[in-house]
């Protein structure tokens, strides 16, 4: 329990103190950031996508789901299009101008909390999820490194659609929705086949996230850092598997 705290504290404070590395802003990419994003994606490759196929086995084993072939990939592909759907709205949206005519201060208000309250949820099943890694030490240290890369990432993208919103009030929101998520882990118990349908939805929206604020070309990412991440998680996730 003591290390569940730890781990829940820290990536809460991820979001709180985010907005200190003041370069993260800067145009080309920060190479702390481009190097986060390179751990997300090796993190995605290395480890979700195997757990996919566990989940897969998982929920097949306790008739959840089984009419469906592809049960966790179909849950899964659920989470990244609906993350997807979220994120093109706030995209279309945010914007304070388009095209010299300024945005209705109640849209964005609207948009806002519709892009901070899908996070939330998304946060709140990560917290979720970590009350299920307790009993494997290493497993849970790489999904709260990974986790704490990814929520730096996702800072950077929010602050750059609704930058004074998210400072004031988005940071903290997302960072209560991860305690609050571990809490009801720990008061909740659930079937490990349920666990599994909430780690693929969550796989989803992990991959779109991942691959959306480091592959567009407007980003500016730095290769090196980048490659030095995905190089480094996946070497110590590789000799890290038991």
């Amino acid at each position: 329990m003591g290390q569940q705290i730890a781990f829940i504290i820290g990536l809460a404070a991820v979001h709180v103190f985010a907005n200190k590395l003041r370069k993260l802003s800067a145009v080309p990419r920060s190479a702390w950031l481009s190097w986060a994003g390179g751990i997300s994606v090796a993190y995605v490759f290395i480890h979700v996508f195997p757990a996919l196929s566990e989940a897969h086995q998982t929920i097949n084993d306790h008739g959840l789901l089984a009419i469906l072939e592809h049960n966790a990939y179909i849950v899964a592909l659920i989470g990244l299009a609906a993350f997807y759907g979220l994120e093109q709205v706030a995209t279309r949206h945010s914007q304070p101008h388009q095209q010299g005519v300024k945005t209705n201060f109640r849209k964005l208000e609207g948009v806002f909390w519709i892009h901070v309250g899908s996070f939330s949820l998304y946060n709140a099943l990560i917290g979720y999820l970590l009350v299920y890694r307790d009993n494997h030490f290493p497993d849970v240290v790489f999904f709260f490194l990974a986790m704490s890369a990814h929520f730096l990432v996702n800072d950077h993208g929010l602050v750059r659609h609704h930058r004074e919103r998210y400072l004031a009030r988005g940071r903290w929101v997302l960072a209560s929705a991860v305690v609050v998520g571990w809490l009801v882990g720990v008061i909740v118990e659930v079937t490990e086949a349920f666990v599994s349908l909430l780690y693929a939805f969550v796989a989803g929206g992990l991959v779109l996230n991942v691959l959306k604020e480091e592959l567009p070309e407007d980003r500016r990412s730095r290769f090196w850092p980048f490659a030095v991440g995905v190089a480094g998680c996946t070497v110590l996730l590789i000799f890290a598997e038991p």
